[in-house]
C-alpha cells in the first residue's frame, strides 16, 4: 500500500509524511515491539526511497542490462540493444523459468515483478505470500502488492526468513548490519539504514 493508504488504515492524516505520528500509529497498528518497528521502518523505508517506490524499475538502457544482467543478455548471446528501456520485455527475460514463472512468452517475469516495501518478486513468493493473507485475488492482481499491501508484503518477508530474532537483539550496529545482509544481499547504504533505524527507535522512547 501506498504511506497514504497505511496513514488511512491507522487513522492518521493521510499526508504522504512519514514523522513520528505515523509510525507510532503504524507501531500499534501492526502490533510491533520498538526494536522490530525500528529496525522494520528502516529497512523498507531505505529500500523503497522513503516509502516513495513500491513498484521495481526495469527501465533500463542496453549498456546497463549487459552490465547489470551479463548472465541473461550479453553472456548469454542476447542482443541487449533489443530490450533497452523496454521494461515488460526486461522482466520477462530476467524472471522466466526461475521463483515458479514461465518462460519468458508467458509474461510471469512482467506479471510478478518486485513490488512492495521489500520488492516481493515471482509467482511463487506471490502465491505464498496471497495465501499467507488469505487473499486469492492477489495472484490475479499482483499491483494491489504495490498498492494496498506493500506493508504486509514485507512483514511476511521478515516473518517467512525469520528476521525478527536479529531485530529482537535490540538496536546495535551489529543487528542492523546482520539484518541488512539478509535483505540487501550486502551492506549496501548501511550508513543510511543506521541512522533510521537508530532514530525511528528514538522516536518511541
Amino acid at each position: 500500500m501506498s504511506l497514504k493508504k497505511l496513514q488511512e488504515r491507522c487513522s492518521v492524516t493521510p499526508d504522504g509524511a512519514f514523522g513520528p505520528g505515523t509510525f507510532k500509529a503504524a507501531v500499534k497498528f501492526y502490533g510491533l515491539s520498538d526494536f522490530r518497528a525500528a529496525h522494520f521502518f528502516a529497512q523498507t523505508s531505505h529500500e523503497s526511497g522513503e516509502f516513495k517506490v513500491f513498484m521495481e524499475n526495469l527501465n533500463y538502457s542496453s549498456d546497463r542490462l549487459d552490465s547489470i544482467f551479463p548472465k541473461y543478455f550479453k553472456n548469454a548471446g542476447r542482443n541487449a540493444a533489443n530490450y533497452s528501456k523496454q521494461p515488460e520485455k526486461i522482466a520477462n527475460v530476467i524472471y522466466s523459468g526461475r521463483m515458479g514463472n514461465g518462460d519468458e512468452k508467458s509474461g510471469d517475469g512482467w506479471r510478478y515483478r518486485g513490488r512492495g516495501a521489500l520488492q516481493l518478486t515471482g509467482k511463487d513468493n506471490y502465491k505464498l505470500f496471497s495465501e499467507h493473507l488469505k487473499k486469492p485475488e492477489i495472484l490475479k492482481e499482483p499491483d494491489l502488492v504495490a498498492t494496498d499491501y506493500a506493508f504486509e508484503s514485507a512483514l511476511f518477508f521478515f516473518e517467512r526468513n525469520k528476521l525478527w530474532t536479529i531485530c529482537d537483539k535490540g538496536i546495535t550496529d551489529a543487528a542492523i548490519k546482520d539484518l541488512t545482509k539478509k535483505i540487501n544481499g550486502g551492506h549496501h547504504g548501511l550508513e543510511d539504514r543506521m541512522e533510521k533505524t537508530k532514530k525511528y527507535y528514538s522516536w518511541l522512547q
